[in-house]
C-alpha cells in the first residue's frame, strides 16, 4: 500500500539546510498497524506529511497503492487526502461553531454525498466512538478525549483505507489514552491500515510493527 524509497526532505533554514528526512525507506502492507516513534524534531511529521500526501519528497520515490505520488495532480491528490486517508492530529482540528455531528460531516459534504446518506454515515460513525448521544455537543461542550473520538469519526465516515494518526494520544491523560487506543485496535481489527506516529514508546509498542526514526533516518525495532 506505502512504499517509500529512498526519500529525501530538506529545509533550507537560514544559510544552513536541514534534513527532515534522509533517504528514508518504509514499506507498509494493506492491514497492518505500524507506529512511527522518534523525539521531536526527528522527521516524524514531515514523513506523515509526505505519507498523507499533504507534502512532497525533495528526492526518492513514494507510491501509494502501486502508483507514483508525482503521477498525480492536485486535483487527484486532494481526491485522496479527502477518500482514502483518514487524518487524526493531537489537536483534534475541529471546527469550534460546529456541532459533532457537523464536523464529522464535513469531508462527505466535499465529496457530494448526498444528504440522507450523509446523515445515516455520521450517525454510524459517531455510535463506532461511542459518542451518538453527544452529536449536537458543539467542541467546547466535550473533554478532550471527547473530542478526539469525533475527530476519529471525521475520519473514519468516509470509510478510508488508510488512517493517519499524529501524536493522538498527546493531549490526553492515561485513562483516556486507554479508550482512543482501543478505538484504533478495533478499527485495526476491521481491517483499516494504520499508521500512528508517537514519541510514547508504550503507545508505540502496541502496533504490530515499530518503525524509529531519529535525525530524519528509518529503521525497524523489534517487539
Amino acid at each position: 500500500m506505502i512504499d517509500i524509497n529512498n526519500v529525501t526532505r530538506v529545509y533550507q533554514i537560514g544559510s544552513e539546510k536541514v534534513y527532515a528526512l534522509n533517504k528514508a525507506c518504509v514499506h507498509i502492507y494493506p492491514g497492518e498497524f505500524v507506529s512511527i516513534i522518534g523525539p521531536s524534531g526527528s522527521g516524524k511529521s514531515t514523513l506523515m506529511n509526505i505519507i498523507g500526501c499533504l507534502d512532497m519528497a525533495d528526492s526518492g520515490t513514494y507510491m501509494l497503492d502501486g502508483i507514483p505520488i508525482e503521477d498525480y495532480t492536485e486535483d487527484e491528490l486532494a481526491k485522496i487526502r479527502n477518500q482514502k486517508i483518514g487524518f487524526v492530529f493531537q489537536n483534534f482540528n475541529l471546527i469550534s461553531k460546529l456541532t459533532a455531528e457537523e464536523n464529522v460531516e464535513l469531508p462527505l459534504i466535499y465529496q457530494k454525498v448526498p444528504k440522507a446518506e450523509r446523515r445515516e454515515r455520521v450517525a454510524q460513525a459517531l455510535e463506532r466512538v461511542n459518542l451518538g448521544k453527544r452529536a449536537k455537543h458543539l467542541p467546547t461542550e466535550l473533554s478532550g478525549g471527547q473530542q478526539q473520538r469525533v475527530a476519529i469519526a471525521r475520519a473514519i465516515v468516509t470509510r478510508p483505507s488508510l488512517i493517519l494518526a499524529d501524536e493522538p494520544t498527546g493531549n490526553l491523560d492515561s485513562t483516556t489514552t486507554n479508550e482512543i487506543m482501543d478505538i484504533f485496535h478495533e478499527l485495526h481489527d476491521q481491517g483499516n491500515t494504520i499508521v500512528l506516529i508517537t514519541h510514547d514508546d508504550e503507545i508505540a509498542r502496541q502496533a504490530s510493527r515499530v518503525v524509529h526514526i531519529l535525525d530524519g533516518k528509518l529503521s525497524e525495532v523489534s517487539l
